[in-house]
């Protein structure tokens, strides 16, 4: 079978990288998660897509809620612990999980499995829009010029 063409394209051929702009300790702990940035490979601007592969031990992000930007979140492959402040619950292939804007519903996804779990994630980016973290002190702000989020202590000092 012939490769597909643009704008078709395997996600499987984008590059893969654990790369996070969260400062230390944080980045650290997140280095068990790697992500295809299929949006950007595409050219998105309004919204970003990644295909998230969580290694045993691993998980997605700090829980955390978006004041701003709404998130999806497809399980394709392994099983995940989604934990939310409702508590855990087992996620498995073909589950999905959505985040509303401004809900405070802070989240994570913990890969406690003993094989990679992926994860189609979505979320747009609204400007202006902040990021809490209940557990860890750490506050986040997207950045429109970078397209990336900044990151300070919660009482606004930077790392």
């Amino acid at each position: 079978m012939a490769a597909p063409q643009m704008p078709a394209f395997d996600p499987f051929d984008v590059e893969e990288s654990n790369r996070t702009t969260l400062p230390e300790p944080f980045a650290t702990t997140n280095r068990r998660r790697w992500n295809r940035r299929l949006g950007d490979f595409a050219g998105l601007t309004n919204f970003g897509v990644n295909l998230t592969r969580i290694e045993p031990g691993g998980q997605s992000s700090f829980r955390h809620a978006h004041s701003k930007q709404d998130e999806f979140v497809w399980v394709v492959e392994g099983e995940v612990v989604l934990v939310t402040d409702a508590g855990r619950q087992v996620l498995k292939p073909g589950s999905c999980a959505g985040f509303p804007a401004g809900t405070g519903l802070a989240h994570h996804f913990l890969n406690e499995g003993t094989r990679d779990a992926l994860l189609l994630t979505v979320g747009d980016r609204t400007p202006g829009d902040a990021v809490g973290y209940p557990e860890v002190d750490l506050a986040g702000r997207y950045d429109e010029a970078t397209g990336l989020f900044g990151f300070t202590h919660k009482d606004g000092s930077p790392y």
